[in-house]
């Protein structure tokens, strides 16, 4: 293993920390925005809803354009641009500036995860991908856990506008920084070919389908987990936000190591093994999700929480493994940017607001069975996607194999 490839993961592990951190930070200050503003649980939903729409609608021309040009140079762009917008966040008077401000968010990161995943299945062994890719996603749990966990803690003690400040500063030295990656060779650039194609894939359309589902889950569970501790368990917002935090952290960060190399050692024995994974960590993990929101014990909530979390992490890492396993090399950053537009347009994208609305009229635990119910749906799902990924050819080993031999095979695959 190359020591650039080592290199060029971690520093987009690194980037993918501010990249949480930035998204996730406004969560746990939904307490204090909806005062301050005097919004209604469906306007703080929203707040969730226009960042999601704008980077649902910018993730595939992004994937498009990371197909064809430097990959490095969008992700700089992306990091710079997503640090002013959550800058222009702290900076705003009234709830339409915050819509505003956080759509801006959408578009800096919408860059970023396409032209980012690629450069990395490119660096590493197609036998190491789901593992790769999971390593990768530790950048979005360790962001996203400490934008939990500083957010209550800055707001309070600086007030909520400098705690969007704090969190964007470091954004102008990671652009730059960025600029400097060592970006794996492509082994043809091709100018042509159609992502609309992979639309004939049925295992690709379930994949989209599913993921749709539990980004609906996850985004349900991360918008509104904290303010249901606060209304049913008695947390303070500072405390409501590291304790969450540590028990994302723990159940985690173990998964999603877990879950990678569980994928891959599945997809060695048999194709399909890596959706299989994804399969049995969400049936597990729906009813401690379900244990989770019905609980009326502070511990109980933080136990479920560790338990459902690991499985529900299995997730990650082999997901963006199963797209760039079905996508032909000349359209996989598209292929992935296709993957976010549908999943966030209709899944995580409709979750806050939707919660929230069905929240104001029943209450909030009553609200948060839905997602529970959806993520079993989609183990139930990518049970379907391992089925019909049982024929699909093993993709050729190693680091910069030929663009003939990526693609011998792909009509099969993709029918």
């Amino acid at each position: 293993m190359k020591r650039s490839s080592i290199s060029l993961l971690a520093i987009l592990v690194l980037v993918n920390v501010l990249n949480y951190v930035d998204r996730q930070i406004i969560f746990p200050l939904y307490p204090i925005l909806g005062e301050e503003f005097q919004l209604s649980d469906f306007q703080l939903g929203l707040l969730g809803t226009v960042f999601m729409v704008v980077h649902a609608g910018a993730s595939l021309p992004f994937g498009w354009l990371a197909d064809r040009w430097s990959r490095k140079k969008i992700i700089s762009f992306g990091v710079l641009f997503w640090s002013g917008a959550t800058m222009l966040t702290g900076l705003a008077q009234s709830f339409r500036t915050l819509l505003l401000a956080r759509s801006l968010v959408g578009v800096g990161e919408s860059a970023y995860a396409p032209a980012g995943t690629s450069m990395i299945s490119d660096a590493f062994p197609s036998s190491l991908r789901a593992r790769v890719q999971s390593i990768f996603t530790l950048g979005m749990f360790a962001g996203g856990i400490a934008g939990m966990m500083l957010s209550g803690v800055l707001a309070e003690s600086f007030g909520w506008r400098s705690a969007f400040f704090i969190v964007a500063a470091p954004g102008a030295l990671l652009a730059l920084g960025c600029l400097k990656l060592p970006e794996p060779e492509r082994t043809q650039r091709v100018r042509s070919g159609n992502v609309w194609g992979m639309l004939k894939s049925p295992a690709y359309v379930f994949t989209l389908i599913s993921s749709a589902m539990i980004a609906f889950s996850a985004s349900a569970y991360v918008a509104w987990t904290p303010t249901l501790a606060v209304r049913y368990h008695g947390f303070s917002i500072t405390r409501a936000g590291i304790a969450l935090g540590l028990t994302t952290l723990v159940g985690g960060l173990g998964g999603v190591i877990f879950g990678g190399w569980l994928a891959d050692k599945l997809n060695s024995k048999f194709s399909g093994g890596r959706a299989l994974a994804i399969a049995v960590g969400f049936l597990i993990s729906s009813p401690l999700s379900l244990w989770a929101v019905l609980t009326e014990s502070q511990f109980h909530l933080q136990i479920s929480l560790v338990m459902a979390t690991f499985f529900l992490t299995w997730y990650h890492g082999p997901a963006t493994a199963v797209i760039h396993d079905l996508a032909p090399l000349r359209v996989r950053s598209a292929a992935f940017g296709l993957y976010m537009l549908f999943i966030h347009l209709l899944g995580t994208a409709t979750a806050p607001p939707l919660i929230g609305l069905v929240a104001d009229r029943v209450g909030l635990r009553t609200a948060m069975l839905i997602p529970v119910a959806v993520t079993f749906l989609s183990g139930i799902g990518f049970l379907g996607v391992s089925f019909l990924m049982r024929n699909r050819e093993p993709e050729s080993e190693g680091v910069g194999a030929s663009e003939e031999g990526r693609m011998a095979g792909s009509a099969d695959r993709l029918s």
